[in-house]
């Protein structure tokens, strides 16, 4: 297939048992000489977004609809979903058990209970034998993880994840010394500036903004809510440059950007 143009992109995923087009947003030129990589947990696409730029044709899959997922997607249970057919994997099980946030709730007993997905997601990621990431909280039981910050990539969030991948990659230093204090404080009640963005909760007050939370991420097509739980697409392009040449088998580039 050649190049398609965005305006008449018809790539067709299933949300709700029902078949729609992918949304047109953000989509750009797919051929057939892109590798696909299935998005398991895919969210708003944040981690999406990152792959597809790195050079991959992008199929999500969530348990809940995502009308602003940015390519071909289909609302289904990631721990059943067929794996045939793709390439490449990426996994984003949900991170709350090992959240820090729920750690506050346990000591004041009103944690609850979140379901353990990481192994199994892991055991169906190893049969197919293809290369695949992990992504979660960084107290989260992954094997071998590099650590990804905002700061390594230029960005105004550290948003520090932890990414388990089935072959090897440099973690990037983190860069927090670049930061300026010009940003709203990251609590109500701080009273003074905060050298990166939240992006995360609500109420900070004047300057909190959706327009401040989508510079800060690299994230234009989604909501504050969907921000808040949102990868940077900077990390899955790195990520998927590294991929591309495992998949290719042949030394990685330079690249000045990262």
């Amino acid at each position: 297939m050649g190049a398609v143009c965005p305006e008449t992109f018809d790539s067709r995923g299933s949300q709700g048992g029902e078949t729609y087009p992918a949304s047109p947003l953000l989509v750009s030129a797919i051929t057939d000489m892109k590798p696909r990589l299935l998005d398991l947990f895919c969210g708003a696409g944040g981690a999406a977004m990152g792959y597809h730029r790195a050079g991959f044709e992008v199929v999500g899959v969530d348990i809940k609809s995502q009308p602003r997922f940015p390519f071909e997607f289909h609302q289904a249970d990631a721990l059943t979903f067929p794996l045939d057919g793709f390439d490449a994997y990426h996994a984003s099980p949900p991170c709350q058990p090992w959240s820090r946030i729920r750690n506050l709730n346990i000591h004041q007993g009103i944690a609850r209970d979140y379901p353990e997905m990481i192994e199994p997601v892991r055991q169906r990621l190893l049969q197919t034998g293809c290369p695949y990431i992990i992504e979660n909280v960084p107290d989260a039981p992954l094997h071998n993880p590099i650590i990804l910050c905002g700061s390594s990539f230029g960005l105004h969030v550290r948003r520090h994840r932890a990414f388990e991948a089935s072959f090897a990659m440099l973690q990037p230093p983190c860069a927090h010394y670049n930061y300026v204090r010009d940003k709203p404080a990251l609590h109500r009640h701080q009273g003074k500036h905060s050298s990166v963005v939240g992006c995360y909760g609500s109420g900070r007050g004047a300057g909190d903004t959706k327009a401040l939370w989508s510079r800060a991420m690299g994230i234009t097509w989604m909501t504050k809510a969907e921000i808040a739980q949102a990868i940077p697409p900077a990390y899955t392009e790195y990520i998927g440059r590294h991929l591309l040449q495992v998949l290719k088998n042949s030394p990685l580039p330079a690249v000045d950007r990262f």
